[in-house]
């Protein structure tokens, strides 16, 4: 056996090419025997868009075409018989996508591409090409089979959803841009009135902030964000060893206008821990959980439970009445929410109620 024959051998092994198809060579543009019946009825009827090229004859003309792809291209059957298939392609048709198809012919294997082609009127659609050979039963090159699919909707989608993440990027950076100005003002205003102090606890709040929405901007164009990524960012400061904060969620997701009130929350809840709870020892620990429930209004919300271990023993809880928790109690009451505590021999336990929408 030549060593082309070996080679079509292993492609026809190896299911890179097509089962064999056997219809006579063309009389008119039809095929003649039962089998050229079968596949031109099987032809007419599918919804895909198909043709046949005849690798044997000049320029590898296309040789049979159906319906679907009549319809798809604009053109009929008297119209595309006897030419090669880059009359579909134009000025804007990605010229490397080509290449790849002339290399599958030459190499004589199956491809799959996607390209811009353009109809008789002139419109453009994307398609995505199933090109591969054909083989009679002696093992020789017959045909290419080429399906084409109109994925012009799918292509759009996807570049909205670029854009819309490009535009997330930005608005990422921007929002960062804003937090590091709102930091900068609020450090020279606690120097000149003498308050460094009170400008470290409002940056702390600030940069609590920016950490909740940083990681979920890229997301918050899919209406929804990934609650775990919001927690694990806002507390990740107070935990820098990972082996202090326990994490139970799942992908549970919420909207974003949610993160505001459930960031700056968690940071009071995190630095009260520092200090005077779980992280203020080295021993202690703090279990956080999340899900959706319905409260107890019968509201869809997000409830998150936090919970500590270990922390030096109270004999009561301390003063609840500081700025911190006031900030956290006003965000959560904007957003219809709640925080409940309750102190416990060995530290806070506290849940975080937000409704929500989406769930």
């Amino acid at each position: 056996m030549a060593e082309g024959d070996n080679e079509r051998g292993r492609l026809r092994s190896s299911h890179q090419a097509h089962n064999a198809v056997h219809p006579d060579r063309a009389r008119g543009m039809g095929f003649e025997g039962a089998s050229g019946l079968l596949f031109e009825q099987a032809m007419a009827q599918t919804r895909m868009a198909v043709c046949l090229t005849d690798p044997n004859l000049k320029d590898d003309p296309i040789v049979f075409c159906n319906e679907a792809f009549q319809r798809l291209t604009g053109y009929q059957s008297e119209e595309i018989l006897g030419r090669n298939c880059r009359f579909l392609q134009g000025p804007d048709t990605d010229q490397a996508q080509v290449s790849k198809i002339r290399d599958a012919i030459r190499a004589e294997e199956v491809v799959v591409v996607e390209l811009l082609n353009y109809r008789k009127d002139g419109s453009t659609f994307w398609n995505t090409l199933h090109l591969g050979p054909i083989y009679d039963a002696n093992g020789k090159l017959t045909y290419f089979f080429g399906s084409q699919w109109d994925v012009t909707d799918i292509h759009q989608s996807r570049s909205e959803e670029r854009h819309a993440k490009a535009l997330a990027r930005e608005i990422s950076h921007r929002m960062k841009n804003v937090f590091a100005v709102i930091g900068g003002i609020v450090n020279i205003t606690g120097r000149a009135m003498d308050a460094r102090e009170v400008s470290r606890r409002i940056n702390e709040r600030i940069q609590a902030l920016g950490r909740s929405y940083e990681p979920t901007l890229d997301e918050a164009v899919l209406g929804t964000i990934h609650v775990g990524q919001a927690i694990r960012s806002v507390l990740q400061p107070y935990d820098p060893e990972g082996d202090r904060i326990r994490f139970t969620g799942n992908g549970v997701r919420t909207e974003p206008n949610a993160i505001s009130a459930i960031g700056l929350t968690l940071h009071e809840l995190a630095t009260n821990a520092s200090k005077y709870g779980a992280l203020s020892n080295e021993n202690g620990t703090v279990d956080i959980a999340w899900k959706h429930v319905k409260d107890k209004l019968g509201r869809n919300s997000l409830e998150i439970e936090w919970k500590e271990r270990g922390g030096p023993v109270l004999s009561g809880g301390p003063d609840e009445t500081g700025t911190g928790f006031d900030i956290a109690d006003t965000l959560l009451s904007h957003s219809r929410g709640m925080l409940e505590r309750s102190w416990e021999s060995d530290g806070l336990r506290a849940t975080i109620i937000v409704p929500v929408s989406n769930s």
